[in-house]
């Protein structure tokens, strides 16, 4: 059978458009990003995206348009490079840039963040903390319990002076923002006796606090680097998400528990 070129040009027309459809249809084609949360099955909160379900995969475009939060302030409360477009950034990024601050910054933070912004039920992990402008404009909004504000109170901390990487990326004036002076953070210490796993632990530490290495590989989902290896830099090297991690190593390191 032969085709002239007027019948070949409506049969390629069709078979593209018609495969678009048809894929549309099954759900196999899709134009928007799939990076959506978990939903609440539960409370008042019951059909509201879940916060607490943000991954580190996500930018902080995805979590503004998911969220309705300005990207302008979620700018500002991060810190984030004045020369990059902000909706590009992913959250995982946030801890190898202030990975050397005595306290996490990271995806764990921008849930935080999110969830008390838009004033959902989220409970921190007494290992989260947020940048001190991040708090400051959830105090502003005026929707924070006397705990909320409390746990702000100890568990924020100045990026610009604490890291030298952190020097101003962002033209604050974006939020204006009263910022009271809060507490330094003590750096991390890692003894025996805490059992508080962070980005400075090593896999020596899980192995003294009782994990054994069997379940290190089993959550590595590989063989284990050396011992005096810290959790962030193996993380950082392979691509990983360090707040999954240390959630996994800390349940492991509970489980452990004398």
């Amino acid at each position: 059978m032969k085709l002239n070129s007027k019948t070949l040009a409506v049969l390629i027309v069709v078979t593209l458009f018609g495969g678009i459809t048809f894929t549309t249809l099954m759900g196999w084609w899709a134009t928007e990003t799939s990076k959506v949360p978990a939903k609440y099955a539960e409370g008042e909160a019951a059909g509201e995206y879940n916060p607490a379900d943000i991954r580190g995969s996500y930018t902080f475009g995805d979590v503004s348009t998911v969220f309705n939060i300005p990207l302008d302030e979620l700018a500002v409360a991060f810190n984030l490079p004045a020369g990059q477009d902000p909706a590009a950034v992913a959250l995982k990024t946030l801890e190898e840039t202030y990975g050397e601050l005595p306290v996490e910054i990271g995806t764990a933070s921008v849930r935080l963040f999110t969830a008390w912004y838009l004033n959902l039920p989220y409970e921190p992990e007494d290992t989260d903390y947020l940048p001190l402008a991040a708090a400051d404009i959830l105090r502003q909004k005026g929707n924070l319990t006397p705990d909320q504000l409390a746990f702000l109170d100890s568990h924020s901390i100045d990026l610009l002076a604490e890291s030298p990487i952190a020097a101003p990326m962002v033209e604050t004036t974006a939020v204006e923002v009263e910022s009271a002076p809060q507490p330094t953070p003590a750096a991390e210490e890692h003894t025996p006796e805490d059992r508080l796993v962070s980005g400075k632990t090593t896999f020596q530490n899980l192995l003294d606090w009782g994990v054994p290495q069997t379940a290190i590989e089993g959550i590595l989902g590989g063989s284990m680097p050396a011992p005096a290896t810290s959790i962030r830099d193996h993380a950082s090297a392979q691509g990983l998400e360090f707040s999954t991690l240390k959630g996994a190593f800390q349940a492991e390191v509970d489980k452990a528990a004398p």
